[in-house]
Formats: C-alpha cells, structure tokens, sequence
C-alpha cells in the first residue's frame, strides 16, 4: 500500500511511503501517476481540481485550490487556501448525534490501577513532595533548596518519588485585578491542588509581591508556608525550607500505592509536532482508549482551542445540554477575540514542521486533533480556572502550545497525559508521566528510546485500531499504577511549567 484514502468522499490520499514516491509513480487502486515527487505524509489529488474547488479531507471541505490542480498533483500549502472559520453561534441548534465509532467500545469495568489515595478524597498517580511558590523571585531560593533535597536527602525516602518546584513567572508586576487576571491566578492555585501534588506540600512566598499566600493557596495550612522575607538571610531560607521539606517526607514515606477503580483516574490528551498521519494513527488509537476509559467512569479531557475550533461541529453534536454547547462557544468565542486582539487568527497556529509534515492548514489539522476525543458523549467544559470533576469526556480550555496546554491540564487536575507526536517532541513533565505514541513507524524506529507505543504499524496495516488500542489501555493502567515507566522518565527528560497569562503585565 502507497497511499491512504480517509473517508469516501475525499478527494485527495496521503503517501504512506517513507522514502515518498517519485514523479510518474503509479498507484493502480486509483488509476493515478504522480505528477511530481511527493513527499511522505502529504497528499494527491484524486482527480483534476479547480481553482477555488473544495479540497476534501476526512470527508471535510479543508481548504480551496489556489490554482488548477491535476489529477496526480501535489496538494500542500502552497496551493491550498484555508477555509472561513464557521460561525460558533449558527452550531448551537444542531441535533444531538453520536456518530458510529466503528469499533466495540472494550468494558475495563473489572480494571483498576495503583494510586495514592489523598486526604481530600482524590487520587494521584505519583507520590510527589510539591513546593509551590507565589512569585518568580523565590525561584532561586527554592530550586537550591530542591536540588539539596535530591542530592542530599530523597534517598532516606524511598516511596517518596521527587522533590518538584513549582514555579513560574507570575507574581509581581502583573495587574493583579484586570480582567483576565483570574486566568493565571487559578492555573498556579488550581496546581497545586491537583492529586499529584496537594498532600503534604509547602508554600513559599517573598513577602511583597500582588499574588499573595493569601490569594494563592489559601488551601495550605499556615504552617506550611514560609515567608522569605521573614528569615534570617539564605542560610536561614535554607535551614527552614529543608527542615520543613523532612517532615513532609517522612509523612510521604508512609504511603503506599493501593488497587483504586478507574473512575478515580485523571487523564488528559495532548498531541504535538503533529503531521498528516497524526488523525489517521496515533489520534485514533487514543480515541479508543479515551472511549473505554470514559465508559469505565474516568475523568479524561482532551484540549488545545485552536487546534479543536475547526472541528467545533463535530464537538458540539456530542453535548447535550444546550448550557453546556453554550459555555464551549463562549470560551472558543473569547480565544478568537483573544487572538484578534494581536491581528492573528487560528490559522497562525501550524508550525513549519507541521507543513513539512504534509498537514495542510489548521483545518487539516483540527480534524486530525479532534480524533483524540474518542466518539463517546462529551459531559462536560472544563474552563481556564476550574477543575475537571465530571466522568467521562471532557473539553479542558487550554491553549494548544504544548507546555501551556500540559500546564494547563495540570491545573484542570490530570494526573497521567498521553501525547501524540508525527514529529518528535522529547516533551515531558515531572508532575505526572506522559506516555509518547508515534504516528508513523519512521518516527518510531529513529526513535525508539523515547516513543512509549507506535502506532505506525495502523498506516500499514500490520496492526488494528484494537489491537494498538488494548497496548494503550494496558499501559495507561501499568505507567498509573508505577508498574511501568515512560521513556522520557527514564531519561529524566523534563520541561518547565509555562502558565498561560493573557494579562496584562505592568
């Protein structure tokens, strides 16, 4: 097989052929010859398309011919228009419908994993010290004393998996009452109750800075803060944060993993340096086990605005509550306005990797994005400030860079990501593991030691969406439950917390 036809009425296909195919290669299943050298993972057109024709692709009108385009030709940006985002209010009244997955969705009723069950009634995936902080400027301070803690002490803990510092560049000169300033106030608050990182964890504050202890983890008992400014220099910070830091490890050290049901899982959904084949493979494959998980009565959320806002249709059929459709148009609907503001639309999203990796435009690549979500009823909207709570299917409001959208699912309380990639992103997070899944098998071999599953094998046809879907499921449970490792925790590969702030900064 040369080639992958998605849906009946596409008029394009997409080359499955790593090394690509040449100009005059003949593809006989649909009587086509290549005009010119197609590279891998991009398309060609199935018959002559005329200028301003629709480009269709996963049944979807994705763009429109900058010029003819002959049978047998490439199709890529350079000669593909985006289409005119749909108007968000006009999809309100459509009928409720879930469309027919294709596939039995798999019963994990009789499933659970290993956790660690909170005080608040919650339960984490990772037995983590957390210190959270209220500004940059203890971020110095604060790292020091962690990597003391690492070096010097985490060894006399052995169920205690790490030592984190949760920092970020919020604090100070921010307009701490401005209208959106809710937005990262609640992501850096909303953090440091998620069930990774809420029991037995420390607060630290500089002592001037606008978002106060106060403001930002009332939650935290007094005792466990500490003002900077309050001691006695930096060896005090030091003696403090460190002595502190023991009693909670002690208290940590205690815990042991125990069987949880899945409805106490958190999982969220994510994918990055995305290409053509990322809603054909890797997409689908996660859809099948967010299907399974919701059904098992988990709390699973996928995200990323831009990259779903093309796709709003195909979303907004699944809720059922009229207030619910609503809430999801006016967050899509304030991120445009977001984006206007600078003179910027959704279709700034794609990046050149993106494009060299045969993804068209941003409509392309909603309608890969969306496969994430699985075909099951979505229950509920998650905003930029609240926590996921709802079991099921859920739309997490995040941005779709990948270390705010991460951050993000952190603060809407996701335990365990996994993250799709065509590619390649070493991406990962310490707050919880992130397991890696390759769209394409040149991905998954050139990489090996940092993909977790390829699902590449689906675009050849060696393996089937169940068969890749059930290695899913079994690893989400094994890498929940501390049996199983990802690649990138190995390797101790991990990348900075960016909070999203659209406000302004003084």
């Amino acid at each position: 097989m040369q080639v992958i036809k998605i849906n009946p009425k596409d008029n394009v296909v997409t080359c499955i052929i790593e090394e690509g195919l040449a100009e005059n290669s003949q593809i006989p299943e649909f009587h086509l010859s290549t005009q010119s050298n197609i590279p891998f993972g991009h398309k060609i057109a199935l018959e002559d398309i005329p200028q301003n024709n629709p480009i269709i692709r996963y049944g979807t009108t994705i763009g429109f011919a900058k010029e003819d385009i002959a049978k047998g030709g490439l199709v890529d940006f350079h000669n593909v228009s985006t289409t005119t985002s749909s108007k968000l209010d006009d999809l309100l009244d459509i009928p409720f419908a879930i469309q027919d997955s294709g596939y039995q969705i798999p019963d994990l009723s009789d499933r659970t994993f290993m956790g660690y069950a909170n005080s608040d009634g919650t339960v984490g995936t990772k037995n983590i010290l957390a210190i959270h902080t209220t500004v940059q400027c203890v971020a110095g301070v604060v790292n020091r004393a962690v990597d003391y803690l690492r070096h010097n002490v985490l060894a006399n803990y052995p169920e205690v998996e790490d030592v984190v510092a949760i920092n970020h560049s919020y604090g100070c000169g921010v307009a701490i009452n401005s209208d959106s300033s809710y937005v990262p106030q609640a992501i850096i608050t909303n953090i440091a109750k998620n069930p990774n990182l809420v029991e037995e964890s420390i607060a630290i504050g500089l002592g001037c800075e606008k978002f106060t202890m106060t403001r930002a983890f009332e939650h935290i008992p007094l005792e466990n803060q500490i003002i900077l400014q309050e001691e006695e220099g930096f060896e005090a910070m030091m003696e403090r944060i460190i002595s502190l830091a023991e009693k909670k490890l002690d208290i940590l050290n205690k815990r042991q993993r125990q069987a949880c049901p899945l409805d106490q899982l958190r999982l969220g959904v994510q994918c990055g340096g995305s290409d053509s084949f990322s809603g054909i493979s890797a997409n689908n494959v996660i859809g099948y086990a967010i299907d399974a998980f919701a059904k098992a009565g988990a709390k699973v959320g996928f995200s990323e605005i831009t990259e779903v806002r093309d796709g709003s249709q195909k979303l907004i059929e699944r809720m059922r509550d009229p207030a619910l459709r609503m809430k999801f148009v006016d967050i899509v609907s304030w991120y445009d306005h977001y984006l206007e503001s600078d003179h910027v639309d959704r279709s700034a999203n794609p990046t050149p990797g993106n494009l060299e990796g045969g993804l068209i435009n941003i409509v392309d690549k909603a309608m890969g994005s969306i496969n994430k979500s699985g075909f099951s009823e979505i229950k509920d909207v998650v905003a930029f400030d609240e926590i996921i709570h709802t079991p099921g299917v859920n739309f997490i409001a995040t941005s779709a860079s990948d270390f705010v959208c991460g951050t993000s699912q952190l603060a809407a309380g996701v335990t365990l990501q996994v993250f799709s990639t065509g590619r390649g992103t070493p991406y990962n997070l310490r707050e919880y593991p992130v397991i890696k899944l390759s769209t394409n098998q040149k991905l998954g071999h050139h990489w090996k030691d940092l993909i977790d599953l390829d699902c590449g094998d689906l675009l050849i046809g060696s393996r089937s969406l169940e068969e890749l879907g059930t290695d899913l499921i079994d690893l989400i449970i094994d890498v929940a439950s501390g049996k199983t490792n990802t690649k990138a925790d190995h390797y101790q590969l991990f990348n900075d917390l960016v909070v999203f702030n659209p406000a302004p900064i003084t």
